[in-house]
């Protein structure tokens, strides 16, 4: 992993991004300096005393269209900015925020919190002149199947999952191994305090007996039981991806023929 990992972020919207360097403990990725963000308001290389950066979209339509002159003078500072500051060192990728773009998962997380950064480009009103985005887009991402008002968002969520993987964001480091995903599989549930938990019908909720007991073999195979359950129940999808990764054990196996469900057969 490099010494600094640097986001360049070119917004309409860079007070959006402050409380994320400021609270939480994302900000311990930022406050140790291993995490590095710099914003880039794009209107300041908007032409005109307007400072334009959208115009009516070409074909009629509703809604404005991000022009590219502003957002090529905008990528070309960053890039020069970055290109003193780290010599020789390969470009990094230009990440455009789009409905039309690849999920963003754990995987590509993992990818990118390993690397040199890239610079998040946060697109606004009906879209980005598609010009721009041939010719500089490396990659495309989504959130899923639905529209924001703006690219902030993602990024921000792209940047919350990277700082907490960084070292000592986390106070246990290996907290970031369990979360769902990390080997393929939703997360398991957790339980705290207090081990019954009052009911409004006069009952009582509790935690389950082998997290009591303090047998640590026990304890882990019920968490990867329980985590392969919400798994097969919830992402069917998952677990036909953990088959194929070789992932799933000859346990985990016999333990999924015991749930009632419609599972695709192990190989």
């Amino acid at each position: 992993m490099p010494a600094v990992l640097r986001f360049d972020v070119i917004t309409l919207f860079p007070e959006l991004f402050a409380p994320h360097l400021e609270v939480g403990v994302t900000r311990r990725a930022y406050a140790g300096g291993g995490l590095q963000l710099k914003l880039w308001l794009l209107r300041d290389f908007a032409e005109g005393n307007y400072r334009r950066v959208d115009d009516r979209p070409f074909g009629g339509g509703p809604g404005m269209v991000m022009m590219a002159p502003p957002l090529e003078r905008a990528l070309a500072a960053v890039r020069t900015a970055r290109a003193l500051e780290e010599g020789d060192a390969p470009p990094v990728p230009l990440i455009h925020f789009s409905p039309t773009g690849r999920v963003l998962d754990q995987a590509l997380v993992r990818e990118l919190a390993a690397g040199p950064g890239a610079v998040l480009l946060c697109g606004r009103y009906e879209g980005i002149d598609q010009r721009f985005i041939d010719r500089h887009v490396d990659l495309e991402l989504s959130l899923g199947d639905f529209v924001l008002s703006g690219g902030e968002l993602p990024a921000l969520v792209l940047l919350d999952a990277v700082a907490r993987l960084q070292p000592g964001v986390l106070q246990d480091a290996a907290s970031h191994q369990q979360d769902s995903f990390e080997d393929g599989l939703l997360d398991c549930p957790h339980y705290s305090r207090p081990e019954q938990l009052p009911r409004a019908d006069g009952g009582v909720d509790v935690v389950p007996e082998v997290l009591l007991s303090g047998h640590h073999g026990r304890i882990a195979r019920w968490r990867r039981e329980r985590s392969l359950e919400l798994t097969a129940r919830r992402r069917p999808d998952l677990i036909t991806a953990a088959r194929a990764a070789g992932r799933l054990s000859r346990e985990d196996e016999k333990f999924l023929r015991t749930l009632d469900l419609d599972l695709p057969p192990a190989p």
